[in-house]
């Protein structure tokens, strides 16, 4: 088989997982009134002084509503390859930042996880996504390329 089709293929999974978890999280999220950030973070124990003042009653609707909207989009773009490498950036932020927020250094979330957790996993994968321009692989982003690509070769030949 030609290794450049299995490439592919990883490409494709792997955008599709990492956009299927977004996605899951963000329509879960945007759909239900018990979703708060501020819940999430009250619970800092490492970088508690970083990220308590985002708890507070005037920034914790809007921290809710860009936490839940940001996981919709990036799992949106993901899936569809639209604006991959933009989502991905934003998403291995988000990733980074759950990491950080439940860290009891050297444990993460519990004495199970020392340093390493799957927000690293996520967010390692989400860069290789951003690396390798997984939107070009059966996404839009390449289906853009290639018309920009068509559009420039008739503007010189005509």
């Amino acid at each position: 088989m030609n290794g450049v089709m299995i490439d592919r293929k990883f490409v494709i999974a792997f955008r599709l997982l990492m956009g299927w978890t977004f996605l899951y999280a963000g329509t879960w999220q945007v759909l239900s009134s018990d979703f708060s950030a501020a819940t999430f973070l009250a619970h800092t124990k490492t970088f508690h002084d970083l990220y308590a003042p985002l708890t507070s009653p005037a920034i914790a609707p809007i921290l809710t509503f860009l936490v839940s909207w940001g996981h919709l989009l990036i799992g949106l773009s993901l899936v569809s390859g639209l604006l991959v490498r933009v989502s991905g950036i934003f998403g291995v932020a988000l990733l980074l930042t759950y990491w950080t927020a439940h860290m009891d250094f050297p444990y993460i979330e519990s004495h199970v996880n020392l340093i390493i957790d799957y927000h690293i996993v996520y967010a390692t994968l989400t860069t290789w996504l951003v690396v390798v321009n997984a939107g070009h692989v059966w996404g839009l982003d390449g289906w853009l390329a290639d018309r920009r690509m068509l559009q420039g070769r008739a503007a010189a030949t005509g």
